[in-house]
């Protein structure tokens, strides 16, 4: 039998494909995890959370402050306590347990591909899409629900798929429907209602009937169901009332603690993150139509819509909510690219011309930015990826279809830069830094002592580092804290319009902390 060159055995080799995705996937996840602070609003609360199941011992009782957490299923901060058993309380050890199934995703992605697609090409380039795109490998970092519910999401399609032809996959899919469940609750409805219509629109509906399936929804939703039953039997109708309506079914019809929208919000999501793939989207999904009698096209069209519509009509509008679309977007973009590189024809002059202007853009914010906050990751990002950009389109120009991999390879290596910068979590540069003024309020306060702050509004990472519950008082409640001894965080404005009693503590990031002296 003839021999193939190592390359191409190496491109032929299934192992390789999936070995090779993963790693860089964990990679990519993984690098510098620890090198930036937990963000508001989630990893703040579920740090908090996690630290009092594993200190505390509340694994079955979540507690946040000591109160009753009640509004999502423990399993995530069941992984994250722990890792602090293992490793100690510090970032690191918060994301990591996240991070580790959420890299998964990417080689869960492309055995999709493997499953729908015809052949190699379109599931190895919509695997690498989903790789090097921001807004999925930046949130997949995070301490929260999102990146393990995907994960789980496509484990269920991919048994799903291979259901086809062996019935005894389907037991997998009702244990990856239970690891939703036991993840983000009422989020396995929209993500079970997308498996259940490509089901009926393939014609497999007889697989519903598949006692593996079965015996798999009893395993993976057993450990969900006996959660939820013990949380009603110990809080009553309480639980029921905030965990179902005020945090999840509340959402659709009501805007949830202000996080309001259009209903284009989430489309604005996707222009604003998705970028160059962005350019590759609107033909990708026009070719899902054009192929939507096969099973790829018809994949990428109802998850995308079916699920994109519903979230887009829902009242509260929150940046994550639209992660699970992105696995469709990226296979098809993936199908897109596989057809450019089979079928060499003309590239269109406005993808030339847009790579061109976001190669000058990006070189152009990655240097003044870098520069401007002494940041040199930053300045060698914006290089890698204005060359990237800029070589891309020349080669595009050319009618070269090698575009595709330089697109890969400086995308990955963009994002392998600003993960391993402090910077990938540009929000927390939004309010003051909260360890200093948690180290404040740990050098000057008791354990768990209540500390209040002149701030708009609250925010779980500073509960988080200094283990007080810190919470916000507006100035005309403020002259009511001297009734009582209290700590409080004034800033500078505040502090020069006191004149009651206090005892100065300290100061920080603009912050004073003071002890409130009643007078008797």
């Amino acid at each position: 039998m003839k021999q193939l060159p190592f390359t191409e055995a190496i491109l032929k080799s299934e192992k390789y494909w999936s070995l090779g995705l993963t790693i860089a996937a964990l990679l990519l996840w993984c690098i510098a995890l620890g090198n930036s602070p937990l963000r508001d609003w989630d990893e703040g609360t579920y740090g908090i959370v996690s630290r009092e199941m594993f200190r505390d011992g509340h694994w079955l009782y979540p507690t946040l402050n000591g109160d009753p957490f009640m509004l999502k299923p423990p399993l995530v901060e069941w992984l994250i306590a722990w890792s602090y058993a293992m490793g100690g309380v510090n970032e690191w050890t918060t994301r990591l347990p996240i991070a580790l199934p959420s890299a998964l995703a990417v080689p869960l992605l492309y055995w999709i591909g493997r499953e729908v697609f015809p052949d190699r090409l379109p599931a190895v380039l919509s695997a690498l899409v989903y790789l090097t795109l921001l807004p999925v490998v930046r949130h997949g970092r995070l301490a929260m629900h999102d990146g393990i519910a995907i994960a789980a999401f496509l484990l269920l399609l991919l048994c799903l798929l291979k259901a086809r032809r062996n019935v005894q996959w389907t037991l997998g899919v009702g244990v990856a429907l239970g690891i939703i469940s036991f993840t983000k609750g009422v989020l396995s409805l929209p993500l079970g209602t997308i498996a259940l219509i490509f089901l009926f629109v393939e014609g497999q509906m007889g697989l519903l009937l598949s006692p593996y399936l079965w015996v798999g929804m009893v395993l993976g939703n057993a450990p969900v169901v006996t959660w939820y039953a013990l949380q009603g039997l110990h809080y009553g109708e309480v639980f029921w009332r905030v965990h179902f309506l005020s945090q999840s079914f509340d959402r659709l019809w009501q805007s949830v603690e202000n996080n309001a929208g259009p209903p284009w919000y989430y489309v604005l999501e996707i222009l604003k993150y998705t970028l160059p793939w962005l350019l590759f989207i609107p033909p990708g999904l026009k070719l899902s139509w054009e192929q939507r009698r096969t099973s790829w096209g018809r994949l990428i069209l109802i998850g995308t819509i079916f699920y994109l519509g519903i979230i887009s009509v829902m009242k509260t509008k929150l940046p994550w909510y639209v992660m699970p679309v992105y696995p469709f977007l990226a296979l098809a973009v993936g199908a897109q690219l596989a057809q450019l590189w089979q079928n060499r024809k003309a590239y269109s002059v406005v993808w030339m011309g847009l790579l061109g202007v976001l190669a000058i853009g990006s070189l152009g914010a990655g240097t003044y930015i870098g520069w401007a906050e002494s940041r040199p990751l930053l300045v060698l990002m914006g290089v890698v990826l204005g060359l990237t950009l800029a070589v891309a389109a020349g080669l595009m120009q050319r009618g070269d279809r090698h575009f595709i991999p330089v697109l890969f390879t400086g995308l990955y290596l963009a994002l392998l830069i600003l993960m391993s910068s402090n910077f990938w979590l540009w929000e927390l540069n939004e309010a003051f830094p909260v360890k200093p003024v948690a180290a404040l309020l740990q050098a000057n306060l008791p354990p768990r002592t209540k500390a209040y702050i002149t701030f708009p509004y609250g925010r779980p990472s500073l509960d988080f580092y200094s283990d007080r519950q810190v919470s916000p008082i507006s100035s005309e409640d403020l002259k009511s804290l001297w009734s009582t001894p209290s700590y409080v965080l004034l800033d500078q404005p505040s502090l020069n319009a006191r004149h009651l009693d206090r005892k100065i503590l300290g100061t920080a990031a603009g912050f004073t902390l003071v002890q409130t002296q009643p007078t008797s």
